[in-house]
């Protein structure tokens, strides 16, 4: 291993490549020891007190330890390649379709005359070339293959996880309208408010007009986070309106004009005003015809009473 400090890259004096970290390798090692012992003397034990019911125990002893190293060894083997086991998930699309090219071309070559591989592979890339869907398409996805990548550089140079140099889990990318999306599942020392304050780094590094991150759904744990990468705006675009063959645009009527004179105050008829004293005398007049009204006698429905 070259011993240059971070991500891939041709060492200057030892011409080596640096796949993994030394720091990572160091704590892969220390986890991957520990857990040899501890799952060693757990099975270990279970082992000999199960044995030890149907043989003697110095014989029961004898059987348990080959299991407690089994069972250690295949343990230890997990925890040490699971650096190279991520950085294989890393590239993993890449692998994939760099041996489904390879293998596809053997096999066509070997299993059919060169001009009939012509005839298969030529339209196979001319196609996604010439139509302009498949090629947006195509160009998409290969932006998500990017995006995975360049949130990794994100992490392992200016985002810090913890002093093991672990860095999060880049699961999955889909395409959307205005760019990608990427799952992230985070390792300890990292939370969503430490990554928003990150947002205009992220979006220098991954190409793109701006980053936002949020939680990847409300029932899920705060580890478990959603990148928005925005490279465009859809919002802009021209869309064309089945209206536009309807619409009379030649006779259409002029356009409103303002008025240049501008009303400062409410145009309206004066009142005079009453005086005070023809206020009063008026006030006086309803309130006696009010007394009036209530005090005068009900006037008799019926002339004769019917009981005389």
């Amino acid at each position: 291993m070259s011993k240059s400090t971070r991500g891939f890259g041709f060492g200057r004096r030892s011409g080596t490549v640096t796949v993994i970290e030394q720091k990572v390798l160091r704590s892969s090692a220390r986890n991957a020891r520990m857990a040899f012992i501890i799952t060693a003397l757990i099975v270990g034990i279970l082992a000999m007190t199960v044995a030890s019911d149907h043989m003697h125990p110095i014989l029961a002893a004898l059987l348990a330890a080959p299991i407690a190293f089994v069972a250690g060894l295949f343990v230890w083997t997990l925890v040490r390649i699971w650096p190279v086991l991520r950085l294989l998930w890393w590239w993993l699309p890449e692998i994939s379709a760099g041996m489904a090219l390879v293998y596809g071309w053997i096999a066509l070559a070997n299993a059919t005359p060169a001009l009939v591989t012509l005839a298969v592979v030529a339209p196979l890339a001319g196609i996604p070339a010439a139509v302009p869907a498949i090629r947006r398409r195509v160009t998409a996805l290969a932006w998500c293959l990017i995006v995975r990548h360049r949130l990794r550089v994100c992490f392992s140079q200016f985002i810090i996880a913890n002093k093991s140099g672990s860095l999060p889990l880049i699961l999955w990318a889909r395409p959307t309208p205005v760019g990608e999306r990427v799952w992230v599942y985070l390792r300890p020392g990292l939370s969503l408010s430490r990554l928003q304050g990150r947002l205009d780094e992220i979006a220098v590094t991954c190409h793109a007009s701006s980053v936002l991150v949020e939680l990847a759904s409300e029932s899920k744990k705060a580890a478990y986070l959603r990148f928005d990468i925005k490279r465009r705006e859809v919002l802009t675009a021209k869309v064309s309106s089945p209206l536009t063959g309807v619409i009379d645009t030649e006779n259409l009527p002029s356009a409103y004009t303002a008025p240049t004179d501008v009303p400062t105050a409410l145009d309206l008829p004066d009142v005079p005003a009453e005086s005070p004293l023809a206020a009063a005398v008026k006030s006086a007049a309803n309130t006696n015809g009010k007394k009036a009204a209530k005090t005068a006698p009900a006037a008799d429905t019926f002339d004769d009473d019917p009981w005389d």
